[in-house]
């Protein structure tokens, strides 16, 4: 009877999986209770630090992968955190729309055909009061990260 060898991941390989990314304060996507996911490795769905982990993984493989502080996602940076006019706000979306710390806003790219976010930090300072800084570093940059898998299928 011939042997048949599952498919592995490669670079370039498409994927079906669960999988579950978190920090030290949870979690930031989890598919496992909901449909799985669909990516491709290499064009940046996943970070290069995760998709190095699944290489060589065989179709079927369940594990997780504890990646260090900052490996995943680079380190923080301070230069990432900006004070945005409310002008400027009110060009690229609603001009009603109230901020709130916490809150995670889409930006178009500049050339306008992607999106980035920002999360709110602070609404308001002593020479603006209607500006809003935004930290556009990743919200798992500079922190330890969990990444569960399951390979449903390699292609």
């Amino acid at each position: 009877m011939p042997s048949t060898s599952l498919p592995v991941v490669q670079p370039g390989s498409f994927l079906t999986l669960h999988y579950r990314l978190g920090g030290p304060t949870g979690d930031i996507i989890n598919t496992f209770n909901d449909k799985p996911a669909t990516l491709s490795l290499g064009t940046g769905q996943l970070s290069p630090a995760v998709e190095q982990r699944l290489l060589g993984l065989p179709e079927g493989t369940r594990t997780a992968f504890s990646i260090p502080a900052g490996e995943a996602f680079g380190e923080r940076k301070a230069d990432m955190q900006q004070w945005v006019a409310r002008k400027l706000l009110n060009q690229m979306g609603d001009p009603l729309e109230q901020y709130h710390v916490g809150d995670v806003v889409q930006f178009p790219t500049p050339d306008g055909l992607g999106h980035y976010a920002g999360a709110v930090q602070q609404v308001g300072n002593a020479d603006s009061p209607d500006a809003v800084l935004f930290d556009f570093n990743h919200p798992l940059a500079g922190q330890p990260v969990t990444f569960e898998v399951q390979l449903i299928g390699v292609l």
